[in-house]
């Protein structure tokens, strides 16, 4: 049995046990229950009706959150050519080709988010084990890996606020969608985009209740559990 310190009991004292609160109500109350001494990561993790040993029943999208993540992302760009030129005028932090995969190969991962323009993936593709495992390698299906003229705005969209979801292989879909000192309302919008993005992502293998339970979730602290159907009526806010 997992054992908790006693910050951690008594942030779960202010939670009703067996009560699902509504969206507004969990946003404010997983701000409370947070005990860490630095603004903590506010995460929505969603029980998904899926079996990920299916093909057709795995989910993997984008979403891009109104209110961003309350943090500086450094975004790298493999390009050549004229992507260059795109890469840095749209502020890209790191812009190459040969060079960035050799400092990479070398240990060298100080970024958040990489992208990469098509003729590069044959290049980079050497670089799966080392970024893969890292959910940081370029991938068509997250939009990482982009057509030169979608290369600024993809870049414009990883600094505002872009979030990656996916299906783990406990039937969990876990996404940050902000800090615990931004302002309710911003959370509320955060998770509303979220929730729209997920449900669009929707696959072509889901039977019956596509999501089962929603529960938001500081650094530190307990969960606090969403009443379902009201979250899932967000995305049509």
């Amino acid at each position: 049995m997992k054992h908790h310190g006693k910050k951690y009991l008594e942030a779960a004292k202010l939670i009703e046990r067996g009560r699902q609160y509504t969206p507004a109500e969990a946003v404010d109350l997983v701000k409370r229950v947070s005990y860490s001494k630095f603004p903590g990561t506010v995460e929505m993790h969603l029980r998904m009706g899926l079996d990920p040993r299916h093909a057709d029943q795995q989910v993997r999208g984008v979403a891009l959150l109104p209110h961003g993540l309350g943090k500086q992302v450094r975004v790298l760009v493999f390009t050549s050519g004229e992507g260059i030129r795109l890469a840095e005028e749209a502020g890209a932090d790191y812009v190459g080709g040969e060079d960035l995969i050799k400092r990479i190969e070398e240990g060298w991962l100080d970024f958040d988010v990489a992208l990469a323009t098509q003729e590069m993936m044959p290049r980079v593709s050497r670089l799966g084990r080392i970024l893969g495992r890292r959910g940081l390698m370029p991938n068509p299906r997250s939009g990482t890996v982009v057509q030169m003229a979608d290369l600024q705005r993809a870049i414009r969209d990883a600094r505002k606020g872009r979030v990656e979801f996916r299906l783990d292989r406990t039937a969990i879909i876990h996404v940050p969608i902000g800090k615990t000192d931004f302002q309710s309302a911003a959370l509320i919008e955060n998770m509303a985009a979220l929730v729209d993005a997920i449900q669009r992502a929707k696959p072509t293998g889901a039977r019956g209740q596509y999501v089962r339970s929603i529960t938001l979730a500081p650094t530190m602290g307990p969960g606090v559990p969403v009443e379902l159907q009201q979250a899932l009526a967000m995305s049509a806010a």
